[in-house]
């Protein structure tokens, strides 16, 4: 074979080992519109009442404390569900190593007003997918999380007296 060719070869070798390795790595594609609609068990508008920090947990590659949530949200419009405008649903979720590719967990802050889309039953859910969080319709009131266990943060619960 002649340098020149061998040089070609070892480029396309390594362009493809490049294209391969980055493609493990890559964010997979956000669901479209209706392949959340499907997938979902509950898509509503909601209202985060609060946040509790349930455990912390350290990440065996990368050594970081990450917490794991249970926020309380108020369903305010249902689209789709068994449950009811009204009612509050637990929606759990976690944090991940900060070096990984990709927004892999969806937040939700207190006081925030946002449309979702999420799986599960017995009013414990989680997101869907990472694009299940839909348009934010109020920004939140409190923007930290805690980080102890058993810590809760929350905003005052609304009723026919108090407008915000």
């Amino acid at each position: 074979m002649s340098p020149m060719r061998s040089l070609t070869f070892v480029s396309a070798l390594l362009i493809a080992l490049s294209a391969t390795a980055s493609s493990a790595f890559a964010l997979p594609a956000p669901l479209s519109t209706s392949e959340l609609l499907l997938k979902s068990d509950l898509v509503a508008l909601i209202r985060i009442l609060s946040v509790t920090c349930t455990e912390v947990s350290t990440d065996p590659k990368t050594g970081e404390q990450l917490p794991s949530y249970e926020a309380r949200a108020e369903l305010i419009y249902v689209t789709k569900g068994e449950q009811m405008a009204g009612e509050d649903i637990v929606i759990t979720f976690h944090a991940i190593p900060k070096g990984l590719l990709g927004p892999w967990t969806v937040y939700y802050y207190p006081g925030e007003m946002v449309w979702t889309h999420l799986t599960g039953k017995d009013g414990t859910y989680t997101t869907t997918w990472w694009n299940g969080r839909g348009g934010l319709v109020n920004r939140a009131i409190i923007g930290e999380l805690p980080t102890v266990p058993g810590e809760t943060v929350e905003v005052p619960r609304r009723n026919a007296q108090t407008r915000d």
